[in-house]
């Protein structure tokens, strides 16, 4: 299910994320090019470049993705309680909306190295309310079950970021280098493009 979601949203948007990422990567270049002697750490700009794909993916599926089974809903709990544990529609309405929003939480996180969970609980208010407002206002649905499970998305998210910034902390000096990240944000890319492969070509 998961595999499958994925490889629709893939299959929508990379040309969108060709054209996007050629762009970014070109201005980069140049811009290091521009300022030799700078101390560069690429782990930050595969961090940013992440950021920038999820936020073109989450737009896909927030704006493009058909919605004719639903109906506005603005009571809480109403929507999740309808569908049976382990159903297709839990998983895509329930769970969906949740991992969804998992690195929200901690791309914002990361980005504004925040410590308090309370911030990440209104930033992930903010943005749900300001996605589900403007389905509305396009034709599409407003689902309060979404913003509370985008919400608990977020924190999940918050709660990553903290467990691996808890990690790197206690890590020993010669762990805390520029190298062993980007070897590490390395290594996290192989796995995804893997990934990627086994879902395109061997249906996993």
């Amino acid at each position: 299910m998961i595999s499958e979601t994925i490889l629709n949203i893939f299959s929508s948007v990379w040309p969108m994320l060709l054209i996007f990422i050629t762009i970014i990567i070109s201005m980069r270049i140049t811009y290091l090019i521009d300022h030799k002697g700078e101390p560069y750490y690429l782990y930050k700009d595969l961090m940013v470049l992440g950021f920038v794909i999820y936020i073109l993916c989450l737009f896909h599926v927030v704006t493009f993705q058909d919605v004719s089974w639903s109906t506005s809903n603005f009571i809480p709990f109403k929507e999740m309680l309808r569908y049976d544990f382990g159903t297709m529609m839990f998983y895509k309405n329930v769970l969906g909306n949740m991992i969804m929003f998992i690195p929200f939480g901690f791309f914002t996180s990361y980005f504004l190295t925040i410590k308090d969970k309370y911030k990440i609980f209104i930033l992930s208010i903010i943005t749900s309310i300001t996605i589900e407002t403007t389905q509305l206002m396009i034709g599409r649905v407003f689902d309060v079950d979404d913003i509370l499970l985008n919400v608990f998305g977020g924190l999940i998210g918050y709660l990553v970021y903290r467990f691996l910034d808890g990690i790197k902390e206690r890590l020993p000096k010669f762990l805390q280098k520029t190298i062993v990240y980007n070897i590490i944000m390395f290594l996290v890319l192989i796995l995804i493009f893997a990934y990627l492969y086994m879902i395109i070509y061997w249906g996993i």
